[in-house]
């Protein structure tokens, strides 16, 4: 896992000058609210029924699996719009085809409540949602709190929430962009070093066990020792104990899906570098920026800087980071320079992204900050309740980390 210092390092802080009120989060699943705001609402007919539904303690997917199992349908019959943890009590809509909504209201699922259902005539997709309303309790702030967070939030609601996609991307060992870089150099030795891991990144001491064997050339050993639930480091291990440095061939048995949020950890960890090199003028344009306009996400190039820097000051646009691929648009100037940089010092350049096998990487544009909105804020005693909207794809984390101060 990456530790705070780290976190702090790659993630720098847009009011670093103000310091954090401390705190923990996500203490119960009441002290974490996500209500999701949809695009559109259901027309009432078709043969689609959107269900909102309102879940505990388990990821959109596993609620997705046992509505499919309640309901005798395929899980691929479902849609969603976002994807949501498991920590906390989240409120979202899911489509399921050719059920009524009165069965959809008879449901019994664990860790799930049917709170609405109503026809609509499209299946639900990724991305039809404008964002996401939180409600996020903080206990255990510090005295100072009370004088501390207006003046953190004023800054973020006038220059924008760092669009940071943040340490939750990168896995369980804080590694996963690493292993997603390997795989576009096609160096499958580290890939394979990568995906088994570090033993100082995990806390279970066989586990660390079986990573030691493995860098000590033990493969039999490790393969023993390794957790049953880390289910592709073992297929990889059985195979190189069978093939031993067949790299390749071995990283081969890992799933297709986990390949493809490797490369996507990689693209999230190499924009985050490009939000931290212009956080301290995260809400100034450069000449040669692609601006992203926030009403629709469309890019243009900005040739001077000074003419459009008023549109930056109102949130109508902002300027936009590189979530590289082998066709992502890029900027000029010194702008493009930067970014070059960026990929220079991950030893990557964007034809790499150009893999094979279903996972080609084309790349976008993603706006270095986003307009937080219904920012509110209360204390009592030493807790700090705080309220606000982010648009979809933007994480809490990067709004709560600026007045925690603490990851």
């Amino acid at each position: 896992m990456i530790e705070a210092a780290e976190a702090k390092h790659i993630h720098p802080y847009l009011t670093s000058h103000i310091p954090g009120i401390g705190g923990v989060i996500k203490e119960s699943p009441e002290d974490f609210q996500v209500i999701e705001v949809p695009s559109y609402l259901p027309c009432g007919s078709g043969e689609h029924c959107y269900l909102t539904i309102e879940k505990s303690g388990i990821t959109t997917l596993e609620a997705i699996h046992r509505v499919a199992v309640s309901l005798k349908v395929p899980e691929r019959d479902i849609g969603y719009a976002g994807m949501k943890d498991a920590v906390g009590i989240t409120r979202q809509v899911i489509s399921v085809q050719w059920v009524t909504p009165e069965k959809a209201l008879s449901l019994e699922v664990d860790g799930v409540k049917v709170l609405a259902a109503e026809r609509h005539s499209n299946k639900l997709k990724v991305g039809h949602l404008k964002g996401n309303h939180f409600r996020v309790v903080i206990r255990d702030v510090s005295n100072m709190a009370s004088q501390l967070v207006p003046r953190i939030l004023e800054i973020l609601a006038t220059r924008g929430v760092p669009n940071y996609f943040g340490y939750q991307r990168y896995g369980a060992q804080g590694n996963s962009h690493k292993i997603g870089a390997a795989m576009l150099r096609r160096d499958w030795r580290e890939c394979v070093d990568q995906l088994i891991g570090d033993p100082g990144a995990v806390r279970d001491e066989e586990w660390s066990a079986a990573i030691c064997s493995y860098q000590q050339g033990e493969l039999s050993e490790a393969l023993r020792l390794f957790p049953h639930h880390c289910r592709s480091e073992r297929e990889v291990l059985r195979r190189l104990v069978a093939r031993p440095e067949e790299y390749e061939k071995a990283f081969s048995v890992v799933h297709p899906r986990l390949k493809k949020l490797y490369l996507s950890a990689t693209q999230s960890f190499l924009f985050d570098q490009a939000v931290a090199r212009r956080i301290d003028h995260i809400d100034s344009l450069m000449t040669g920026d692609l601006a992203c306009k926030h009403i629709n996400g469309a890019c243009f190039l900005v040739e001077d800087a000074t003419l459009e820097q008023g549109r930056a000051v109102t949130f109508e646009i902002s300027a936009s980071g590189p979530m590289f691929g082998c066709k992502m648009k890029n900027p000029e100037g010194a702008v493009l320079e930067l970014e070059h940089h960026i990929l220079e010092q991950a030893e990557l350049v964007q034809s790499l992204f150009d893999m094979s096998g279903g996972l080609r990487m084309e790349g976008e544009r993603r706006p270095l900050r986003v307009p937080p909105e219904d920012l509110s804020w209360s204390a009592s005693g030493d807790i700090v309740t705080v309220e606000f909207t982010l648009p979809k794809g933007s994480y809490a984390t990067s709004l709560l980390r600026e007045i925690t101060k603490t990851f």
